[in-house]
């Protein structure tokens, strides 16, 4: 096993799940300050681009400097 295998089998993994409106995204951008982690959008409706009404999208000043993946995909 590789270095770089062996380094990416230490690193954790924080999953939030919870109802809507209920602080996940808030919680998950605090915690990727704190961690230096990124974040995995997993949100049935935030995935689409454009469909921004209704979703409580991140603002992108709430992004910044913070990696997001699947959000306006």
């Amino acid at each position: 096993m590789g270095i770089e295998r062996k380094n990416s089998l230490n690193k954790k993994l924080i999953v939030i799940v919870g109802p809507t409106a209920s602080g996940k995204t808030e919680l998950a951008i605090k915690l990727a300050k704190k961690f230096n982690g990124e974040i995995i959008n997993a949100d049935s409706r935030q995935v689409y681009k454009g469909m921004d009404i209704g979703t409580a999208k991140p603002t992108k000043d709430e992004m910044k400097g913070i990696p997001h993946y699947l959000l306006d995909v």
